[in-house]
């Protein structure tokens, strides 16, 4: 903080004081919160705010503007960073409130920035197969139906809330084609690849039979044990056994199958814009 010793600087050592005695933290996050409060403390200062009570909502928000931009004396900070400092900061005049130091919060309103989301990592096409190999592998009904909807997950690029609600009247296997009915009900026709075109046959002609034989037959493709429509969890789990089985350590989710699906698609030479039209 700085040498001046302001009633700002006072309050700063009293809110760390608490955080290591009677809230316990951590040595090195102890140091974290010390670090950024002292630069904010040093900003506030500068800005001849000294006083928690003098520090408006535009200020901190100044302060956060400050952290990402950069000074003489600091490299701009990412958004985790710029995050930590300004939750430490919300901390601080939290305790102030509660201290009756202030009369209201100024950083109530004044939110982290988010991180940027992140795509998952496209899957090498080896590992690809090896998990839809795994899927099929012990020869069961329930093999036969796993290979046939991960095939589908990734031959389409469908999202796994698409595959799961798909009847058999959405295929058109003379076409091999498919329909898939996506966000806000927003449907589009997507090409059928020939090896989900056979796991899909196979499952049809030979798997599905016997998951209807206790529950009669209903219009859902995908079924579970008891003959009912396949949740989206149970085929998340379809996937994510699959994958175990295959020896792919990566974390693989239906998304992952997705983004691997147009990735490889684009890999190959295809139209971006296609590509788009076939994810919905």
């Amino acid at each position: 903080m700085s040498e001046s010793g302001t009633p700002l600087d006072r309050v700063v050592a009293e809110y760390l004081s608490h955080l290591a005695v009677e809230r316990g933290l951590a040595d090195n996050t102890l140091s974290s919160y010390r670090r950024d409060l002292r630069r904010y403390a040093d900003f506030m200062v500068a800005r001849g705010l000294t006083e928690p009570g003098a520090i408006a909502e535009a200020d901190v928000t100044a302060f956060a503007a400050a952290l990402r931009t950069g000074d003489a004396e600091h490299q701009p900070l990412g958004t985790s960073s710029v995050a930590r400092s300004i939750v430490a900061a919300r901390g601080f005049h939290k305790f102030c409130l509660r201290e009756q130091l202030v009369g209201t919060d100024v950083t109530a309103a004044v939110r982290p920035p988010r991180q940027p989301s992140r795509l998952p990592k496209a899957l090498p096409l080896a590992d690809v197969e090896a998990i839809l190999a795994a899927a099929g592998e012990p020869g069961t009904a329930l093999a036969m139906r796993d290979r046939a909807l991960l095939e589908l997950l990734y031959g389409t690029g469908a999202r796994i809330s698409e595959a799961v609600g798909l009847d058999i009247d959405d295929l058109d296997l003379e076409q091999s084609s498919v329909l898939l009915t996506g966000k806000g009900s927003k449907q589009r026709i997507v090409p059928l690849g020939s090896f989900a075109r056979t796991a899909i046959e196979d499952y049809l002609g030979k798997a599905r039979p016997t998951l209807t034989a206790t529950a009669g037959s209903g219009p859902a493709l995908f079924l579970n044990s008891r003959g009912g429509r396949l949740s989206r969890q149970s085929a998340w789990t379809v996937l994510t056994r699959a994958a175990l089985r295959a020896g792919v350590t990566v974390d693989v989710s239906p998304h992952t199958l997705r983004h691997s699906f147009a990735t490889h698609l684009l890999d190959g030479g295809a139209d971006v814009r296609a590509v788009q039209e076939l994810l919905g």
